[in-house]
């Protein structure tokens, strides 16, 4: 899959990056706040995005917005580290195709990849 990492955490994004690379994937970008997210996203039309869900300038939610506009059959999984059973509930009722939580390990991110291939 191409896939497009949006996390404000460089070390997040780095193992992220290294992850999907071992898994066979090709990321095709990486931005670090939800208005890098929505610009790349247009530039790179990639088939899943991994987004934070706690970012400077514009969060993930509002970003999973903007993407679902501009292509409601994007898959966004939302990665965080605010686990509340109620924020799951609606980043899912917003569009996204999962909720990762943080920290993950290798395992539970190609679970969720495999789900949505």
């Amino acid at each position: 899959m191409r896939i497009l990492i949006v996390d404000d955490s460089e070390v997040t994004r780095t193992m992220m990056n290294d992850f999907l690379t071992a898994m066979g994937h090709v990321v095709v970008g990486e931005g670090e706040d939800g208005v890098e997210g929505v610009r790349l996203f247009s530039e790179t039309s990639p088939d899943l995005v991994l987004m934070d869900m706690i970012m400077p300038r514009k969060n993930g939610m509002e970003a999973l917005s903007e993407i679902r506009e501009l292509s409601p059959q994007a898959k966004v999984v939302m990665v965080t580290a605010v686990q509340q059973e109620a924020l799951s509930g609606q980043l899912l009722e917003k569009g996204a195709a999962a909720v990762l939580s943080k920290p993950f390990v290798y395992g539970e991110l190609e679970a969720v990849l495999k789900k949505l291939a």
